[in-house]
């Protein structure tokens, strides 16, 4: 049984719909479960980073974008002790590419 059930459910999910070309889930539940909001809670996956760049993002303002992947993530995020926070960064290959262009230009 794994122990990371939530994240194993998200990647494959994201993974299924979108085809990315990278998919980074970061969690940072440990940082948050001094929080009010977590006391009392069991789950161990509950924050969440997530970077994820797919040509489904293509021509799809931010808004859209993340409204996708609420929508591939709604079980988890409407569950008792599922996802309480998940912060996105959505990009097309382009715009990946821009910002490591970007990256190694300030280096």
């Amino acid at each position: 049984m794994s122990t990371t059930p939530v994240e194993d459910a998200m990647r494959l999910k994201i993974t299924a719909a979108l085809q990315p070309t990278t998919l980074e889930i970061h969690n940072d539940s440990s940082m948050h479960a001094h929080h009010q909001a977590m006391q009392g809670s069991v789950s161990k996956e509950t924050h969440f980073r997530v970077l994820i760049t797919s040509e489904a993002f293509k021509s799809k303002m931010q808004p859209a974008r993340h409204r996708i992947v609420y929508a591939l993530l709604k079980e988890e995020l409407e569950r008792a002790g599922g996802i309480h926070a998940l912060q996105l960064r959505t990009r097309t290959p382009e715009e990946e590419e821009r910002q490591v262009a970007r990256e190694k230009a300030e280096e």
